[in-house]
């Protein structure tokens, strides 16, 4: 891995860990480009996906601070090649509020595949494909 590569990485676990503690908003503006694209694909939460550029990025995680009272990333697999790094990841999210059917403290599971690729060390772009546990 160059050091490049490796940099990347460290971002994406860096994000991630920022996620799972709870930053949102402004705080997170620092490890995207101005000009990012975040694609989420077709799942279980969201049937029609969502492409957000970065003011939706950071809105979209207040409002995840609201419906989720905690969140974990545990990376299984990750490489990188170039600008770009591959993330396969177990997410588990605990609710703060009722979601559907689900009630408030229910545990939610999902598989992640995470794809994002960098510019000068911040997310330029990020597609998501998110499989939620039945």
């Amino acid at each position: 891995m160059t050091n490049v590569e490796g940099k990347n990485v460290s971002v994406v676990h860096a994000y991630l860990n920022a996620l799972q503690s709870g930053e949102a908003g402004d705080a997170l503006r620092r490890f995207f480009t101005d000009d990012v694209r975040q694609v989420e694909l077709p799942n279980h939460l969201n049937s029609r996906g969502q492409v957000s550029d970065l003011e939706d990025i950071l809105k979209r995680s207040e409002q995840g601070l609201k419906i989720l009272q905690q969140q974990q990333y545990e990376i299984i697999s990750e490489m990188a090649l170039g600008d770009r790094v591959a993330v396969e990841a177990r997410w588990t999210g605990v609710l703060a509020v009722a979601l559907g059917t689900m009630a408030a403290g229910t545990e939610m599971k999902a598989s992640f595949a995470m794809f994002f690729r960098f510019r000068d060390e911040r997310i330029a772009m990020q597609r998501n494909y998110d499989c939620f546990d039945p």
